[in-house]
């Protein structure tokens, strides 16, 4: 399989398989992502979701160049809302994801570890969006989500240059939360665990106002602050939170 799909106690993790190509997206393979990440969407008892690639030379080195040329107009543009739409249902996941980038990630690569709710890189990992070199742009979400992310200046600049981003350069930016020493799995689970033992309703609160920040002006974005933080108040985790707290004690939520 191209893409397997497994879980390790409360977290699913998606893994890219083929290492001999880089771990490089043909349609079906992002056919696949896209049906892997419905099945974790479906699965009632886990709390994140590690997305990485096999090998230790890529995470995923873009899309199959071979399968994008010699198609009609209609035909790359549904190319690209598929990727797009593929991605996007990382947003839609009721728990957050994490790209565990162990070596290159390049154009569509690049734009399923920016699609990701956190990233973490090992010190081998690249970054690029080199569709400027082959006289193209990126189609997957990398004109919207890196400047989202890193500024628009800084991601003009890499996007137009085509050049690629170190682990160390990446992490001063933000495009990356952390640059892993070890085992970057062991890693990814232990950064996911800093988040899992929370109230589920209230992370996918938190996550849901701070992505509506990015397309609302702030009075808007304030409105729906104010409505996510009255329904996260009507939960019973919160009830329990601040029970806990005045007990002095360790909450116990229920994602209820």
């Amino acid at each position: 399989m191209s893409v397997e799909l497994e879980k390790n106690g409360d977290i699913a993790i998606l893994r890219l398989n083929r290492p001999e190509a880089l771990n490089a997206l043909s349609f079906q393979i992002l056919e696949e992502i896209g049906s892997a990440i419905d099945d974790v969407a479906r699965m009632s008892d886990v709390r994140a979701l590690l997305v990485t690639g096999a090998g230790d030379k890529a995470f995923c080195a873009g899309a199959d160049i071979k399968e994008l040329r010699n198609r009609s107009l209609i035909a790359q543009k549904r190319g690209a809302e598929l990727g797009q739409t593929v991605f996007a249902k990382l947003d839609a996941l009721p728990i957050a994801s994490v790209a565990l980038v162990n070596g290159y990630a390049f154009g569509g690569g690049a734009e399923l570890a920016l699609a990701c709710t956190f990233r973490l890189a090992s010190q081998a990992a690249i970054f690029g969006l080199p569709e400027i070199k082959l006289g193209l742009i990126p189609g997957y979400g990398g004109t919207q989500r890196l400047p989202r992310l890193i500024g628009e200046g800084r991601a003009l600049e890499i996007i137009m240059t085509g050049r690629n981003v170190n682990a160390e350069e990446a992490e001063r930016i933000g495009l990356v939360n952390a640059v892993v020493e070890g085992d970057l799995m062991e890693a990814g689970i232990a950064f996911a665990h800093r988040f899992t033992r929370y109230s589920l309703p209230a992370l996918e609160f938190a996550r849901c106002a701070v992505q509506r920040a990015h397309e609302l002006p702030l009075a808007e974005g304030l409105r729906v602050e104010a409505d996510l933080s009255t329904l996260a108040y009507q939960t019973k985790d919160a009830e329990e939170g601040m029970a806990a707290f005045e007990e002095k004690r360790k909450p116990e939520f229920r994602d209820e």
